[in-house]
């Protein structure tokens, strides 16, 4: 097995604290790999085989419902780790991970989480924060499904995808990564026909610029003001 540079990890959140030769005994068991765009790296279900660290590209986790409806949970950005389900005490995977480009991945078998742990502690400590996070942002979003309309949780939505993964353009920051219309209904608990209605007035209004699976939010703190304003009557949600 061909050893990973550690250079490209040492600087990632799961592996804070670690000195150069920790590093290297950790990496010892990992193998990279590449997924193509549109490919799942699991399925929900699935037994939990490996767990990983996306090194490049994007990885949108999502489930479905006992109706067979997806659901974005969300979206994985280079750095972060995902499928962890042995940190949690799960031998099947929770959700489905697909690559929304072309990415890369550091892969463990998720038989070597307990030794690691027993030998690096602070590995189970930095992957539980991570976690810890990622609740807190569930949490956010459980909040906002049950009391925001679904124009303040579609404004939300793309507010966290730009600053999780955007990049300054000429006119505004752009999602670094191809999202439809469709993945934003999944994410935000309403129907493609609602989103394209909203993102549409929005482009008319100067906030978003769109295009196939591309969005450049124009005006941040026009989209902020309005996914904070407080709604006059009862929640909207389609």
């Amino acid at each position: 097995m061909a050893t990973v540079d550690r250079s490209l990890v040492a600087n990632l959140p799961l592996f804070a604290g670690f000195s150069a030769d920790e590093l290297t005994e950790i990496l010892h068991e990992a193998r990279s790999l590449r997924i193509a765009k549109n490919r799942n790296v699991f399925a929900e279900g699935e037994d939990a085989h490996s767990f990983f660290v996306l090194l490049h590209g994007h990885v949108r986790a999502s489930k479905t419902t006992p109706a067979g409806e997806q659901v974005v949970v969300r979206y994985v950005a280079p750095g972060e780790t995902f499928g962890v389900a042995p940190a949690i005490g799960l031998k099947r995977y929770p959700a489905t991970a697909t690559a929304v480009d072309d990415s890369v991945a550091l892969a463990w078998p998720s038989a070597t989480w307990p030794r690691l742990v027993s030998r690096f502690p602070a590995l189970a400590t930095n992957t539980l924060q991570t976690i810890g996070s990622r609740l807190q942002e569930t949490h956010t979003r459980v909040v906002e499904m049950s009391t925001q309309q679904v124009e303040q949780r579609v404004a939300h939505a793309l507010l966290r995808l730009a600053k999780q993964a955007g990049h300054k353009v000429e006119h505004g920051v752009e999602i670094g990564f191809p999202i439809s219309r469709q993945d934003i209904a999944q994410m935000t608990g309403t129907t493609l026909h609602t989103v394209s209605r909203i993102l549409s007035g929005w482009e008319q209004r100067g906030l978003i610029e769109s295009g196939r699976q591309r969005i450049v939010v124009r005006e941040p703190h026009k989209l902020l003001v309005l996914a904070e304003e407080s709604p006059g009557g009862p929640p909207n949600r389609p």
